[in-house]
């Protein structure tokens, strides 16, 4: 298969002019005669700070589209026509997105080499939720010089963020490897003039432990083995050498130190930018050890299926979350997670208001803005027919609300805000009326 990132036609250049020129009569009427001159010229200007998730008040409805703007790309696939897609979510109320820029693919190799074109494979048949349905080749940089205009046109806010999902991405290897393809990736952007309207720079997914970044993983892991042998060495059974966690001390010393170190080092050359590490509510790494760290702020996501009241014998984890070799049991998971849900709903919705209380005390105590871009219901979920969408749709319409309680800053309806989720995308109804509720109260 051919590149295609020229098979659609640009944003034309009035509408852009339009837009600029539409700004700047906004602001000249409110009075704002020096800022009219900054906002006509804002496409030529370095990262405005009033952005960032620090400075900007105001609540937002953010959707992830991680890689999967990118990966569907292609004729057919649910992220072929970007104009089409931006305008749909835009009509839904999202005026902020989270998504991949894939910094390992688009920074030159070490040696200064630009590779422009990558090939992504497809390993099985088994339905892709996120990412390339089929064997694919994309175009990173050029692919950003034509997506995010059509983004700052509509008035997006940008969350820019990494999975480190692609082959390439095991190549980057320690603090100077990932600096590296972190830096060089934002210089390609000012260079091309992309770097705005950032919300903030989100180095990593879940750090430290859902992304591709396999050196750290590995790092942490043999450093695990290693004080595991020593413990056992020592007398310790294999429970007590705590083999299954990175909650001792020496681990979280190290990706806590890992993450201050990258940030200290970015914020130098980029002091406009906000930048985190997403994180998620998972016990094998605590994420209040990540609150003190130089993060500017927490991003924290959190489902109502990590709540045993929910999926205990429902199959969920071995069947959806896992995706099982077949769909046999999605009727049995369908059906009784709702059972679950509907018996034990004023349970659940009191540990969640408890725990999001929990979130907004951290926050407070270490001066963070909180947010979630991934929720609230099931982490995993498809468009199937043994499966609807009634429990994303009511997690997501009683999350929205306890965030806004709780005094989250940034906060998504679900984790499937994208057109490959048919049924959840067509009901634009429920996508308003939770953006309203983010976004207004």
């Amino acid at each position: 298969m051919q590149p295609i990132m020229n098979h659609l036609p640009r944003a034309s250049t009035s509408r852009r002019d339009f837009l600029r020129t539409t700004a700047a009569a906004t602001l000249a009427g409110m009075g704002a005669g020096s800022v009219v001159n900054n906002a006509a010229n804002s496409l030529a200007a370095d990262p405005k700070p009033s952005t960032g998730v620090r400075s900007r008040k105001q609540p937002v409805a953010i959707a992830m589209w991680d890689f999967s703007w990118l990966e569907r790309h292609y004729p057919g696939g649910e992220f072929e026509n970007w104009d089409k897609v931006i305008d749909e979510l835009v009509a839904r109320g999202y005026n902020a997105i989270r998504f991949d820029v894939f910094p390992a693919l688009v920074a030159p190799e070490p040696d200064g080499k630009i590779l422009e074109t990558y090939t992504l494979a497809k390993s099985d048949w088994k339905p892709a939720l996120w990412g390339h349905q089929y064997t694919t080749q994309i175009n990173p940089r050029q692919a950003l010089k034509e997506f995010i205009p059509r983004c700052l046109d509509r008035g997006l806010l940008l969350g820019l963020s990494t999975w480190f999902m692609r082959a390439e991405a095991k190549k980057i290897e320690g603090l100077d490897g990932f600096v590296r393809v972190w830096d060089q990736t934002l210089k390609f952007l000012k260079e091309n003039n992309l770097l705005h309207n950032i919300y903030y720079v989100d180095l990593l997914n879940e750090y430290p432990l859902f992304s591709g970044f396999s050196w750290l993983r590995g790092h942490m892991d043999a450093q695990k083995q290693k004080r595991a042998q020593e413990a056992k060495a020592a007398g310790a059974n294999m429970w007590q050498a705590k083999m299954n966690d990175y909650n001792d001390e020496k681990s979280r010393g190290f990706y806590i130190g890992f993450a201050n170190d990258a940030i200290e080092r970015l914020q130098k050359s980029w002091p406009g930018l906000d930048f985190l590490f997403s994180q998620t509510n998972h016990y094998n790494a605590d994420w209040t050890a990540m609150s003190p760290s130089r993060t500017a702020a927490i991003d924290l996501h959190d489902w109502f299926v990590m709540d045993s009241l929910l999926t205990n014998g429902t199959g969920y984890w071995e069947n959806i979350h896992s995706m099982a070799a077949n769909d046999l049991q999605f009727a049995h998971v369908q059906e009784t997670l709702m059972k679950n849900w509907n018996a034990h709903k004023a349970a659940l919705v009191e540990n969640m208001d408890k725990h999001m209380a929990n979130v907004a005390a951290v926050g407070k105590k270490y001066g963070k803005p909180l947010g979630n871009t991934e929720g609230w219901g099931p982490i995993n979920w498809m468009d199937h027919p043994a499966l609807n969408w009634d429990l994303a749709k009511e997690a997501g319409e009683i999350c929205s609300k306890l965030a806004r309680k709780h005094g989250y800053r940034f906060i998504c309806t679900s984790n499937f805000t994208h057109p490959q989720f048919p049924r959840l995308w067509a009901d634009v109804t429920w996508h308003q009326r939770l953006t309203s509720i983010i976004r207004n109260g």
